[in-house]
């Protein structure tokens, strides 16, 4: 559906439950997802979850599966719509490790906010991460995201606590960038 350098953004598949149940249930994975602790998920219940979608009908909403190489490798969507507002939060996983640190999730992110601003009209989309995952956060400057706060030891995670970094771009920031990549700057 929507294409960028390395990934291709479509819809999830029955077929990438397995890989997703995979990753749903990789330690390092979630840990530097942040958000809750980390839980067990049975894939008959990401599988029943999945079922219960599809029976609902109609489309799948901003919610994205990552493919690279022909495989699914992650996901990648938009939530937490304010509609007066015009915002929403984002969020991303790249589950398959072989794709981490090589420009995957960075142009995940990219097509997910070309989608947001020209698809959907959003002022702005935001993002939460632990301040302990600096590759995502390098990762979210090199596509525009600015810090905009952080709520301090907010999450437990692994073991310790660590800050909420808040982070945002909006939409004149993004198109202004847009023309300077266009205008190879």
């Amino acid at each position: 559906m929507l294409r960028g350098e390395k990934v291709f953004l479509r819809a999830f598949k029955r077929e990438d439950l397995q890989r997703q149940w995979t990753f749903n249930n990789d330690i390092e994975m979630e840990v530097m997802g942040g958000g809750d602790p980390p839980e067990p998920q049975a894939l008959e219940r990401l599988e029943a979850e999945f079922d219960e979608q599809i029976r609902k009908g109609g489309r799948d909403g901003p919610n994205f599966a990552i493919e690279a190489d022909g495989k699914y490798i992650g996901m990648c969507g938009l939530f937490h719509f304010d509609e007066a507002a015009h915002t929403c939060e984002m969020g991303i996983g790249i589950g398959d490790k072989a794709y981490w640190g090589h420009g995957y999730g960075r142009d995940a992110v990219r097509v997910l906010l070309d989608y947001a601003f020209r698809q959907r009209n959003l002022h702005k989309v935001w993002l939460r991460v632990n301040a302990n995952n600096e590759r995502a956060i390098r990762s979210y400057r090199a596509c525009g995201f600015v810090e905009e706060g952080r709520l301090r030891k907010h999450v437990w995670s692994n073991g310790q606590y660590v800050d909420s970094v808040y982070m945002g771009i909006l939409s004149d920031e993004w198109a202004a960038a847009q023309n300077t990549r266009s205008q190879g700057g």
